[in-house]
């Protein structure tokens, strides 16, 4: 008689199966909100300023990270002009330009050197001829890839390369034998003009003298009332 074997039985219980409850969110309130935000706009402010007074650039908000050229207003008693400078192109000059710029050097200066067919000169002389104080003189960024042509601003300096201070020049023309070259340390462009080019040929065709032994120099003063960033 075969062996019976015992069947066994087993019982599979499911275990309990425990309904796991998720925490109710928590919601900040409105007041919450609007603080936060609010302080997220102070933040960005405070580091948009702080990055302006460093750099003279401003903040492009709709890409933090591209910056908007710096724009310029002279106003001369011809008019006012518009220049876009290039910090990226020309750092050193930029900066030195914003400087004199923001501390009212070239307030009540003059367009003191004017040569038609070529370029109009200026920020270093009052209209009684004498030279305004200056800080130190900067190295030369010539060699930027910025071109002397017509409507550039570009610094002007003494036969020592590394000797511009406060006085810039607005070209007429383009004038190529003012670019870098190998042989030819050449000026340093770092900007131009947007607006008002009508009035720097205004300023290039006025009637010129000598004045204090410099020639060039219009015979009805072409006053810089104020320069200031927009």
């Amino acid at each position: 008689m075969a062996e019976e074997t015992p069947e066994t039985q087993i019982e599979i219980k499911s275990p309990d199966v425990e309904k796991i409850v998720s925490p109710q969110k928590k919601r900040f309130s409105k007041k919450t909100i609007i603080f936060i935000i609010a302080a997220i706009i102070v933040i960005l402010l405070i580091a948009g300023f702080a990055y302006y007074k460093m750099t003279g650039n401003a903040i492009n908000l709709n890409n933090p990270m591209v910056t908007k050229n710096p724009q310029v207003l002279i106003s001369t008693s011809a008019g006012d002009i518009t220049l876009e400078l290039y910090p990226d192109k020309a750092p050193i000059t930029v900066a030195n330009f914003l400087s004199y710029v923001k501390d009212g050097t070239y307030e009540n200066t003059v367009f003191h050197r004017v040569i038609k067919g070529f370029m109009i000169q200026g920020g270093g002389f009052t209209v009684a001829g004498t030279e305004k104080p200056t800080k130190a003189q900067i190295k030369l960024e010539s060699n930027n890839g910025l071109k002397n042509e017509a409507g550039t601003i570009a610094m002007a300096r003494t036969n020592v390369p590394d000797s511009a201070t406060d006085q810039f020049f607005i070209n007429t023309v383009n004038n190529d034998f003012l670019n870098y070259a190998p042989n030819n340390p050449g000026y340093a462009v770092f900007g131009k003009v947007i607006s008002g080019m009508d009035v720097v040929k205004k300023i290039e065709a006025v009637q010129t003298t000598t004045k204090n032994r410099m020639e060039d120099w219009p015979q009805n003063e072409i006053i810089i009332k104020k320069v200031s960033v927009l």
